[in-house]
């Protein structure tokens, strides 16, 4: 898919991959806006995820989400930062491979609890065990993920300035083949 067909990048991956961080550098290096849609439900509602997840429920912030990524997704230039489980809705899955190349960052649940263990606005984490939950969620949402992304990038113990190299010079340039450390296609 070449970024003239598709002009958005849409990070998705579980949380702790670093789809914000990337994200960020990743838009100031091709002059796009970038969106998190966590935070773009955040601003639209007035309040934090937790209080969202505290008063709805998951099924009330999944709806909320859901509109987010409907919403955002009709955007063009942007480099969207999903949230981890964006991807458990079809309608979602739908919206993101639609409009624009979908990069999976993959991180294994191990790494992905050393980087948000000391987080406390991550409602799915609030009980005795994080570690056996962020297992869990990577085994039910790891073949959703797979299953919308045009390229796989193994995130794990690399610099977010060296993913986004790989990510610029191998998928928005197009120049295949690509390193196999960085970069699969599905």
């Amino acid at each position: 898919m070449e970024p003239s067909q598709q002009s958005n990048i849409i990070l998705i991956g579980p949380m702790g991959s670093g789809k914000s961080t990337i994200g960020k550098i990743l838009a100031k290096a091709l002059a796009y806006d970038f969106v998190d849609s966590d935070q773009h439900v955040e601003s639209i509602t007035g309040v934090t995820i937790p209080y969202i997840f505290e008063m709805e429920g998951e099924i009330g912030f999944r709806d909320r989400e859901e509109k987010a990524i409907l919403e955002l997704t009709q955007r063009r230039n942007i480099v969207l930062a999903t949230g981890g489980g964006a991807v458990i809705r079809p309608e979602n899955r739908a919206a993101l491979a639609a409009n624009g190349i979908v990069i999976y960052l993959n991180v294994p649940p191990e790494s992905q609890y050393e980087r948000v263990r000391f987080d406390n606005q991550r409602p799915l984490l609030k009980n005795d065990d994080p570690k056996a939950v962020l297992t869990a969620l990577y085994e039910v949402r790891d073949p959703l993920y797979r299953d919308v992304a045009d390229y796989i990038v193994f995130s794990d113990n690399i610099p977010p300035k060296v993913v986004v190299s790989g990510i610029i010079e191998s998928i928005v340039q197009n120049k295949l083949p690509c390193p196999e450390w960085l970069v699969g296609n599905r």
